[in-house]
């Protein structure tokens, strides 16, 4: 049996590039919805690094954060992590050379925590397959983020995959319950339950909060339906989601400035779709104006991410103030801190940080200025003293 999902593929959907596009790794439908959620942001987390370090770490109270959950239910946080360390992943394809390969691993080798730190690994088998774009496609968390329902998340998982392709191939409905978690279930064994209950409310979800659209077609053997696929296309309201095809970000003006910068192609349409054109030319504008830059590509993902902006130029009586060198020299500290994380952790750093402030201004200076918000200056260098407890860069005494 066929459990890759290019059962019986036909016509176009044999050309080469279904093999390299279309991903071959199923995991386990039976994660709860906020299992589910956990594995997409610990793989994340570890991707720039996956097959080059052995384990990852994230901030305990950050991965719940991002997750959605209390950041005090230790308890809830072991248990998802239990559910992941038994959970199979399984491929079956083709390698390069054209052999079939098929391999099962559970989806987490380990993980621990200890000192407020979540500690993980994966086996080195299927890092390799998740660290390869050809084969295991990265879930958008802003999408993500949408899905209420465990078998909605699930089903967009099983189908983005497919998206370069227009559609799943045809998945027997043993398969199919496997994919979903129901396959233990002897209530959906009956098409119609399974129909009622798990594809019309989860292709409904999917419809309605992500960037694809996925349409079930049937087939029959005798008079019982026997196997299922789903066409998939673009979700044309959620196009800004869509960092893949952009022909059109290509012909502008920013993304030209940020190929001149060196600045990769798919990097610069990441930074336009999400932050739009205008945002991504400011900062571009921004970095220009700093003549003693030496990378300016690094320096604007800086400058983006952080939402950097130009100070107000310090009167000149009080330029040599030991107060503003003290305070200069930990905003720097707070930049380098910020950069040394990777991007879940800041997503998380800046929500956590966002949660503890109380005032509208003080959000909203936030949220226009990121860690350089001179009205929350003093806030930002106690989160981050206590969030690097022994960096003495940082001691609020100073």
């Amino acid at each position: 049996m066929d459990t890759s999902g290019k059962a019986r593929l036909t016509g176009a959907l044999k050309r080469e590039s279904v093999k390299k596009n279309v991903a071959a790794i199923h995991v386990s439908g039976k994660l709860s919805l906020l299992q589910r959620k956990l594995s997409n942001v610990l793989l994340l987390n570890a991707y720039d690094t996956l097959t080059s370090q052995t384990s990852h770490r994230i901030d305990a109270q950050a991965l719940c954060l991002m997750i959605g959950y209390n950041s005090n239910d230790i308890e809830t946080l072991k248990s998802a992590l239990r559910g992941l360390a038994e959970t199979v992943a399984e491929w079956d394809m083709l390698d390069e050379a054209g052999r079939q390969e098929w391999g099962v691993s559970a989806l987490l080798s380990y993980a621990k925590l200890k000192g407020g730190v979540c500690e993980y690994a994966y086996s080195p088998a299927l890092a390799e397959k998740l660290h390869d774009p050809k084969v295991f496609a990265l879930i958008n968390l802003n999408i993500q983020r949408q899905f209420t329902g465990g078998h909605a998340l699930a089903l967009y998982e099983n189908c983005f995959r497919f998206v370069k392709t227009g559609s799943t191939g045809w998945w027997s409905l043993d398969i199919f319950r496997r994919l979903m978690g129901v396959d233990g279930s002897d209530y959906y064994q009956s098409y119609k339950h399974l129909n009622a209950k798990v594809i019309k409310p989860a292709v409904a979800e999917v419809n309605k909060v992500s960037d694809i659209i996925v349409t079930p077609e049937t087939r029959k053997m005798g008079r019982s339906v026997s196997d299922i696929r789903f066409l998939i296309r673009r979700n044309p309201q959620l196009a800004i989601l869509n960092i893949d095809d952009g022909e059109g970000t290509r012909t502008t003006r920013t993304y030209a400035r940020l190929m001149e910068l060196g600045v990769s192609d798919r990097l610069a349409r990441q930074w336009i779709s999400e932050h739009g054109e205008d945002y991504v030319a400011g900062k571009i504008d921004y970095v220009a104006g700093q003549p003693e830059v030496r990378s300016p590509a690094k320096y604007l993902s800086r400058a983006i991410s952080e939402d950097y902006a130009q100070p107000e130029t310090p009167k000149s009586s009080r330029a040599g103030d030991p107060a503003i060198k003290a305070r200069a020299a930990k905003l720097k500290r707070v930049q380098e801190l910020v950069q040394s994380r990777s991007p879940t952790q800041r997503d998380a750093d800046r929500r956590l940080f966002m949660s503890q402030l109380t005032g509208n201004s003080e959000r909203q200076d936030f949220e226009n200025h990121g860690w350089m918000s001179a009205l929350n200056a003093e806030a930002i260098f106690k989160f981050w003293a206590e969030l690097v407890p022994d960096d003495a860069d940082l001691d609020p005494a100073e």
